[in-house]
């Protein structure tokens, strides 16, 4: 199973060669926060305002080192996968370009159109 993982342009160069990250988001949150694709939509609102470009990262559940939990840390009914661990780089399998229309809204990606938003 896939997993996205959104961050900017600019920290996805700063990390990409090394062969573990996210140490950053550890010490502020806990854990690294994803999205399962079908419910990505529902947090993308969240990049909105952010003006630096974005990249999405594919995370393959299979490869990744770290344990994942499945919470609803605001009780929304939804479970969203959140990363307790470094993502080692090979759990990487894609970086695409996160698209924004004009008004910054989220256009999902050409590789995600047969996943049906949930």
């Amino acid at each position: 199973m896939i997993i996205l993982h959104c961050l900017t342009k600019k920290k996805w160069g700063a990390v990409k060669d090394k062969p573990m990250f996210g140490e950053e988001l550890l010490a502020r949150d806990g854990f690294i926060h994803c999205s399962p694709i079908n419910y990505f939509w529902r947090v993308a609102p969240n990049f909105r305002d952010i003006k630096d470009d974005l990249v999405l990262l594919c995370i393959d559940l299979d490869k990744l080192k770290a344990e994942v939990k499945w919470e609803d840390g605001t009780n929304c009914g939804r479970e969203y996968p959140h990363i307790y661990g470094l993502i080692n780089r090979d759990a990487v399998t894609d970086v695409l370009t996160y698209l924004k229309d004009e008004n910054g809204d989220f256009i999902k990606n050409q590789e995600f159109m047969e996943v049906e938003n949930a």
